[in-house]
Parts: structure tokens; sequence; C-alpha cells
């Protein structure tokens, strides 16, 4: 598919079935595209449904499956929209930093494909906002998903939830306790960790 440039290629784009539940414009909203004028648009279209495929179907479905509605807060950005978002503060790494991320259209600096979304579990954040510790939801998609990173935002219990090629399963987290709470080789990535998940539902993925 090439990068469209028309509103009907565009929609056609948008059309695409990433998995049972989420289409490709799902993911293609950008506050800060909309509100500086960018075209939010993958570059390179099959690359960036592959990728998009890999975390919805691996990572979003299951837990959509399992917890209800997942809210997509942002997800998919091309590189101009990061490149303005990083050199203005926005809160976004640097393009190269996010190639397989943000980026879902570039492979990252190893050749892998990725895929990123920021997404609210409302099933959570309730229970968040009741003062549910961030790190149980941590544990939990930890325990039962092969991700390769979480980060977690105060606002909601957000996550940055990634899906990679060849994943890690690292988790960081600007939520006191702030910082790294598991990365390969730390003691407590293996295992299990159901004491802190106990009122959970059942994993359905």
């Amino acid at each position: 598919m090439r990068k469209p440039v028309t509103w009907r290629s565009l929609e056609n784009l948008g059309r695409v079935r990433l998995s049972e539940n989420f289409f490709m414009r799902d993911f293609l909203f950008s506050e800060v595209a909309a509100m500086h004028g960018f075209s939010n648009v993958p570059e390179d279209p099959d690359v960036a449904i592959a990728a998009g495929r890999g975390l919805c179907e691996t990572l979003l479905e299951p837990l959509q499956e399992t917890f209800g509605r997942i809210a997509v807060r942002s997800s998919y950005r091309s590189p101009q929209v990061n490149r303005f978002g990083n050199e203005n503060g926005m809160n976004c790494a640097r393009n190269e930093a996010n190639y397989g991320h943000h980026i879902w259209d570039r492979r990252d600096a190893d050749g892998r494909l990725g895929a990123t979304a920021s997404i609210v579990i409302p099933w959570f954040a309730d229970r968040y906002a009741a003062g549910a510790d961030w790190r149980s939801l941590a544990w939990y998609i930890h325990d039962h998903l092969p991700y390769h990173s979480q980060w977690f935002f105060p606002k909601l219990a957000a996550l940055n939830l990634q899906w990679r090629e060849e994943p890690e399963g690292r988790i960081d987290s600007y939520i006191r306790p702030r910082g790294c709470l598991t990365k390969p080789g730390m003691g407590n990535h293996s295992g299990r960790h159901a004491e802190w998940y106990q009122d959970f539902p059942a994993f359905k993925g």
C-alpha cells in the first residue's frame, strides 16, 4: 500500500482491520498533529500495518477480552509529528529512539518491528483512583503477556504498552515508586507475582 495522499486513500487505510476489534483508524489521531496542522499518516503503511497487527493481536485484544474496553489515548506518530514534538518539549523522544515504538513504520536500529499504544484500562483506572497500586496492573501484564515494555503515567494510570519482535519485558513508571520496576537480569523479573493481583479477573487471552 502506498502512503495515502487523498482523503479516499486515507479512509481506506483507516479501514484496515488490525485484529478482531481494532482498526488502523483507532491509532492515527494525534493532538499535536491536529493542533499544528500536520498529517499523521504512515510513510510506509505496510510496515505500520504489520506492526499494528502485532500490537493488537498479541497485547490489546487479550487485555480487552479480560478487562473490557481499552481506551487508546495516543499511538502512531509520523516522523514529522514526532520530530516536532521532540523539538518542542512535548514528551516525544527523538525519532531514532521511537522507531519500532511510536513510529510504527520504521524498524528499530536492530531491524526489529514494533509498535506502541498509550492506553487506559477503565476497569483499572477506577481502582487506581480509589487507591490501587499501579504495580498490580504492571505485574499482571508482565505475568500474562509477551510485551516488550510498559511505562506508567500518573493520570488514569495510563501506560505506554509496546509490542516488539524479540521482546524483553521491562517496566518503568513516573508514578511512585518511580523508575524501573523490573527488567531482564533483575531478581524479580522471573516467576509469578500473583500476590499483587489476587482480585483481578481471570486472564482470557
